[in-house]
């Protein structure tokens, strides 16, 4: 059984006469991330009920400010996650961190084009254009395919030998050929994004030792020209219908244009590809860690599993909200001008919302988790195509490595915000 840590419950007097967790502890420090989630650390801020100021160095991490909220319960996630008239995406953007590179400049090119750092109205208008590639009927047209490929990706990945690496070799394949199937990318240039994306979101970890804005400009341009391309010469895929102009009746009757497009392509890159990717190995190392769980799944396939993966991984452990006024958020006086770190990977483990919370239980049901979101306009529009390939992803695996075993210990991200596993070494049986 794969179990979290658990403390004891408190009184409220002791926890106002204590601390929760030491002053200078600072849950965006990407040296934690890449040791451990601070389970324990969050459990204890929970308990108080309250947000908890996370004081920073002002300017270090991208921000003019001394730091940051940390919103830990589930109820308040939510609550954030729904006022976005209170509570702006768009003034300081959703990433609770930057390295000391990153300026003004940069924080003000990406609140003005991806979709993840806009309001409401202009956040409505390109979620409705994007939307149409992401419908249940899309999704269910690709479900044969991604079915094929799921089962071909762990075939390959068997073929090769008794050991690999899962991250590369399976975990990161089927959301890449996916983007590939929805988008009419050519799968040979599915590695590139793979890449690219790798070198966007490493910048705290020195093994990526690379320009993030230089990726995000090579998929820009791989982007454009893809919407070039079909805007000249359309075909029945997502991009010819994300682009085309012929849009009567919706958003102002047009689609992307090709600085959209190019943004978009980013944040599904980053969203379709990463966030899957490390949900898939996360729920791997899940069930290895709980025989029990893998053995049910192999004899009973519950539905359930995908939204459980999810909570347990939480790929994304926080996105940040900015007070555009004053308010309060659990007795809390919040100023405006305040960042809020939404911690996803706190409210997934709220003891208040879900049963025995440190358990990894594939037939967790109802299962309201924050994996996709606090609820509210940002809320995944993805959501469905990642639990569909993390469905089909572990059926392959089920089918051919019932006796999958971990070979070595996982080697994770630096990041200040992403639950990452670079490696994962595994016996293929």
């Amino acid at each position: 059984m794969t179990t979290a840590p658990e403390t004891a419950p408190e009184t409220f007097a002791e926890i106002l006469a204590e601390p929760p967790v030491p002053a200078d502890f600072d849950f965006s420090s990407p040296d934690l991330l890449a040791e451990r989630v601070p389970l324990a650390e969050f459990a204890a801020l929970r308990r108080t009920g309250r947000p908890w100021w996370n004081a920073q160095p002002r300017g270090r991490t991208g921000f003019d400010d001394d730091g940051f909220w940390v919103i830990s319960r589930h109820a308040h996630i939510k609550e954030v996650s729904r006022d976005h008239e209170l509570f702006s995406a768009n003034a300081n953007g959703s990433v609770i961190r930057f390295n000391e590179s990153f300026g003004a400049e940069e924080l003000d090119l990406q609140r003005a084009s991806l979709l993840l750092h806009m309001d409401p109205p202009q956040h409505a208008r390109l979620r409705q254009i994007i939307s149409r590639g992401f419908t249940p009927r899309v999704i269910n047209g690709l479900r044969g395919a991604l079915q094929e490929r799921a089962a071909r990706i762990v075939h390959e990945a068997r073929r090769k030998g008794g050991e690999g690496d899962f991250v590369t070799e399976i975990a990161a394949e089927l959301p890449l050929q996916a983007i590939a199937e929805l988008m009419g990318v050519p799968q040979r240039d599915r590695r590139r994004l793979f890449e690219w994306s790798n070198q966007m979101l490493g910048y705290d970890d020195p093994e990526y030792d690379v320009d993030p804005a230089l990726a995000a400009a090579e998929i820009i341009g791989y982007s454009m020209g893809l919407a070039e391309e079909r805007r000249g010469c359309p075909a029945h895929d997502i991009v010819t219908k994300l682009v085309q102009a012929d849009l009567r009746g919706e958003a102002d009757g047009r689609g992307l244009t090709d600085d959209e497009f190019g943004y978009f392509m980013i944040l599904l890159a980053v969203a379709g590809n990463e966030t899957t990717r490390n949900a898939i190995t996360l729920g791997m190392m899940a069930f290895l860690d709980a025989p029990e769980q893998w053995e049910l799944f192999k004899a009973e396939r519950p539905e359930s599993m995908a939204d459980e993966v999810v909570r347990w991984a939480t790929p994304v452990t926080a996105f940040q909200r900015t007070a555009v006024r004053d308010t309060e958020l659990g007795g809390v006086p919040i100023r405006a001008g305040d960042r809020l770190a939404m911690y996803y990977s706190s409210a997934n483990f709220d003891e208040d919302v879900f049963d025995r919370p440190g358990r990894f239980d594939i037939t967790r049901s109802p299962n309201p988790h924050l994996g996709f979101g606090g609820t509210g306009a940002h809320y995944c529009i993805g959501a469905n195509l990642a639990r569909l390939e993390i469905a089909l992803m572990f059926d392959a695996i089920a089918d051919q490595m019932p006796r999958i075993a971990r070979a070595g210990e996982p080697r994770r991200l630096r990041s200040a915000w992403l639950n990452g596993i670079k490696e994962l070494r595994v016996r293929y049986a």
